[in-house]
Parts: structure tokens; sequence; C-alpha cells
């Protein structure tokens, strides 16, 4: 079957999801009013709360959460086949993504900005939330620790990718002061800035002198270094200390100077990289040689599918974006629509052309199993394969592979990067918010908190690691994150339900893919808990075993508590929250 055929009925969904579906819940069931005063106006500060156009919202709202995350999951999941990875990322994202999404924005911004956990004190209650709160600092600090390994090792593999990468930040930087003074359009500028770092991507791609290559500048692969570490390693370690020393100062700066201008530019790096892609999908009309459903003895595809797509299909951590930057930003109420439900559909054609570029990337469907012939495997070659795979449909367009796979990584490290400041910065909300329940004061302080925040997601990522060598210890949390984001999506999800029904509105539209959310994920984390964590290994993963356990009951806790909430408490139309 042709890669097209996927791209068509999944683009016509998209579109059909976002011209109706979307409208529908806007009008009769969130009910956006225009004349609403967002929280960005009534609380301005020129640093998190601003004003801002609902093209550069977006831009923030979709490079946040998508990062590399939407692509990893979708060429991970298609080791069952490509029909449920498919499936559930194009449904998901219409039915689930997108209302959940778009409802955590309306949600915030009727209640002054504030995150979904502070809000879960007000519709359930102050121990739900400390709860909620504990939940969502795990999962921000596994985002961290994991998005900055990612980041680093793609620097390592891909060196010419860094120039580029290091342009941006500079050009970012001049490009928010000279509009925040000028108050002029950022469109132009920013398009500048992008041919200026794909401009330096194909240079560094066709001149090795410009590839800022540490493991080549300490000896090769090969090579000890100091310490008793190897090239690679010692490499590694400085990546994530630029990068720790990046997000610190990301995080702080007033929204306005880098965050915008950086995640404007990311989002039309993400619209052009699409373009190109799916361009070179028409144009090379590649033929979809894995299977469409697989048999595998490792991993049952029920309920794992579900936590693997995670980001591709619907994402907790975009609840807190939404509530954690977004409401601070949206000018008019009516801009959720697009910043919330579009941001989500966005991500979701790029969880598509994840799954096309990876499953026609095989000669054979033979070639297809041996790639992924175990879930391990599939785990650490998805993000490769989806590259590889990428390069391949660019040079459709006659873009040769070594510089397309080098442009698709810049734009992989730039989404990766945008996460992981935002979540830097989430992480410090959330640190001043637990902090300010326990009256520890000077923890809620800007540079504090941000110091905590770093200073545990650094810690995290280098500890000694598995066989994937020194700095994995992000993955040693990584099994989590799948069904610790899908609860909190849920979760977060379930506060929505009760807001709707205390004003007395059809809650069913987040009710439906909150139960099979829910279902899906506990269901997930008692057999992650029970058969994996704790027996399957001789030793076992008692880290694992702990953490899992305690998120699984706080989330059960939570749930029972709004669910008794839920079938004692009678609309209340008379309020906003």
């Amino acid at each position: 079957m042709p890669g097209i055929v996927l791209a068509l009925i999944g683009m016509v969904v998209f579109a059909l999801g976002y011209r109706y579906y979307s409208k529908f819940i806007a009008e009769r069931i969130y009910r956006l009013d225009p004349n609403f005063r967002t929280p960005a106006h009534e609380f301005n500060d020129g640093v998190d709360f601003v004003p801002t156009k609902k093209s550069i919202v977006w831009a923030h709202h979709f490079t946040s959460v998508a990062g590399a995350a939407p692509i990893l999951g979708p060429a991970i999941a298609v080791y069952w086949g490509w029909l449920p990875a498919f499936l559930w990322v194009v449904l998901g994202t219409v039915f689930a993504a997108g209302v959940h999404d778009f409802g955590s924005l309306v949600l915030s911004v009727r209640n002054k900005g504030q995150s979904i956990g502070t809000i879960a004190e007000k519709l359930i209650g102050r121990r739900a939330k400390l709860l909620f709160l504990f939940i969502i600092l795990i999962l921000v600090l596994m985002v961290n620790a994991v998005f900055a390994w990612v980041i680093a090792n793609l620097f390592v593999t891909f060196p010419a990718s860094v120039l580029s990468i290091f342009i941006q930040i500079p050009l970012a930087l001049i490009i928010g002061i000279y509009i925040h003074r000028k108050t002029k359009s950022m469109l132009l500028p920013s398009i500048v800035a992008l041919v200026i770092m794909y401009g330096s991507a194909v240079l560094a791609s066709e001149i090795p002198a410009l590839q800022i290559d540490l493991v080549q500048y300490f000896g090769g692969e090969g090579a000890t270094f100091v310490f008793g570490m190897d090239a690679v390693s010692l490499a590694f370690l400085i990546w994530i200390g630029i990068l720790m020393i990046y997000v610190y100062i990301a995080s702080t700066l007033p929204v306005w100077r880098l965050l915008q201008p950086r995640d404007y530019i990311n989002a039309q790096q993400l619209v052009i990289g699409l373009i190109i892609l799916y361009a070179g999908l028409f144009i090379t009309n590649p033929t979809v040689t894995a299977p469409a459903t697989r048999t595998v003895d490792d991993v049952s595809w029920l309920p794992l599918l579900f936590i693997t797509v995670a980001c591709g299909a619907i994402s907790g951590f975009h609840s807190l974006v939404s509530s954690g930057t977004s409401s601070k930003q949206l000018n008019n109420e009516k801009d959720a629509r697009v910043v919330g439900y579009l941001g989500a559909v966005g991500e979701g054609v790029l969880a598509l052309i994840s799954i096309i570029a990876v499953v026609t990337l095989f000669s054979s469907a033979n070639e297809f199993t041996a790639a992924y012939s175990s879930f391990n495997v599939a785990n650490a070659d998805g993000l490769t394969n989806f590259i590889m795979g990428a390069g391949v449909l660019a040079s459709g367009l006659g873009i040769p592979e070594g510089i397309a796979q080098t442009i698709v990584a810049v734009i992989v490290i730039s989404f990766a990067a945008t996460t992981l400041d935002t979540a830097v910065r989430l992480m410090r909300y959330i640190i001043s918010e637990i902090a300010a329940e326990y009256k520890a004061y000077a923890l809620t302080k800007k540079h504090v908190a941000t110091s905590i925040a770093v200073g545990s997601s650094a810690l995290l990522v280098i500890m000694p690691g598995d066989d994937r060598g020194f700095g994995a210890g992000g993955y040693l949390l990584w099994p989590l994150f799948g069904t610790s984001n899908q609860l909190l999506a849920g979760i977060a999800l379930l506060l929505i339900t009760i807001w709707l029904r205390r004003l007395g509105r059809n809650y069913l539209v987040t009710l439906i893919p909150m139960i099979f959310l829910l279902v899906m994920t506990m269901y997930a984390m008692i057999l992650q808990i029970t058969t994996e964590w704790l027996f399957t290994r001789p030793d076992g993963d008692l880290l694992l075993f702990v953490l899992g356990s305690i998120i699984f009951v706080f989330a059960a806790w939570i749930c029972i508590e709004a669910i008794t909430l839920f079938k004692n408490e009678k609309p209340r139309r008379d309020l906003d929250v």
C-alpha cells in the first residue's frame, strides 16, 4: 500500500476534527467569550503574563508540546504493526488530545492562569492538589532528564547540527528585543533567522571544519580521556553542562525575550519540515513495507500501545504547558481554540509522518522485522529510524540524504530544547507552589526554585546509567514516563469534566476519553509494577517499583476523591470554576 494513502486519510480526519468538532466544543461546551478578560491582561507583568498574538502563542504552545516525543513514541509503537499506531494517533488526536489541550487551556484562563495542579484544589480539595503536584513534579523531572539526554546524544551523533542550534539563540534574542521595542511582526525576522540556520546546517554538512564534534576533538570514539572517561562520555558530559546553563537562563528570562521568538522560529521549522517531508512523500510515493499488524512474544500491544504512542495521541504534559505558560500569554479567550486544539492537531500531523517515515523506510517486511526484532530494540533505534526515513523522504525534493538528516536533526533538537526549557520553567512554578503550601517561602523565589529544578535534572541525567553508557541515568525512570504522562492526562480530563458538570454543561466529550485513558493507564501501571519492575529481573527494579507504586496510589486516591465528589455534587451554573 502506498504511504500516501495513510497521509491522506489522516489529514482528512484531522481537518474534519478541527473544522467541526473543535468548533462544536468551543461554542457549545467551553463557550468561549471574546469579552472575557484573560490573565495576560489582568496580571500583565512583562515576564510571564504577556498578552500575545495568537500565532505566536500557538507557535510557543506547539513547539513546547511537540518536542521529540510525538516522533519517538509512534516510531516505537509501529513495533506492533502500523495499523494500531495509525488508528490511535488519528482518533486519539481528534477525540482525546484536542479536547484535553483545549480544555486545560480554557480551564486555566478561567482561573487566573493558575496551573492545573492548583486548580485541582478548587475542584477536588487541598489533598488532591498536593498529590497531583507531586505526580507532576516527578513527570517534569523525567522530561527534563530524558530530553537533555536525547539532545546531548544527538549533538554527539550529528555534530553538523550543533552550529545551527547555537546560532538560533542569539538570533532569537535579537528578534525578541527588536519586536518588543518596535512592536513589529515577527514573521519576516524569523524567516531570515530560519534561512541563516538552515544555511549553516547545509554548510556544516559539507564542511567538516564547521562541525562541532567534541568526540573527534578528544581523540575519537576509542580514546580514553580524563578520569578514565572515553571521548564520547566526556563529550556527553560537556553538552549536558552547557544545556543546563542554557535552560537555567532561558527559563528565567521574560517570555518575550527568548521563549516567544525562538518558539516562533521553531514553529516555522516544523511547518517547513512537515511540508518537505509530506511533499517528499508525494513525490517518492514509497510503499508501506511494514506489516499492518504483528504478533510478538515479548510485549502485548494492549494496553502498552496507548502508553508508547503517548504524546503522539494525547499527553498530560500538554496540560502543564496549557495551564503553565500558554494561558498566561493568551490575548483573547477565543484564541484558545487555535492554540489548544490546533496545537494538538499539529502534533498529530507530526506523529503521522513519523509513522509513515518508519514504515516505508525498509525494503521489505522481513527487513522491518529484523530491525524491530524486540521491543527493547524498537525503543533504542526508533528515533534513528525516523531520522533516516525522513532523510529518504526529503531526498525526493532533490535534497541529499546527508543534508536532509542534518536538517531533521536540527528540527528534532530545536523542539527538544524548547520542551526542555519550558519544562524547567514549569518545574520552577511547581516547586514554588509546593513550597508555598508548606510555608518554605525561600524556595518560592525564582532563582532558588530554578536552581533546584536544574540541579535535580542534571543529577538525574548523569547518574550511572544502563547499557546505553554514561549519562543514561534519565532512562532509569523513563519506563515510568508513559504511564505517568497518560495518568496526568486522564486526571486533567477528570478536572475538566468536574468543571463542566458544575456549570451544568455536557461533559461526555471529556468523560469518555477520560474513562478510556484512566482504564488503559491504570491497567498498564499495574502490569508494570507487578510483573516487570518487581518480578521479571532477578533483582527486580526497586526504584521503578517504589516510584511507580507511589504514583499509582496518588492517582487512584485523586480519582476516588473526584468520583465521590462527582456523584454527590449537584450542578452549580452560577460558577466559573
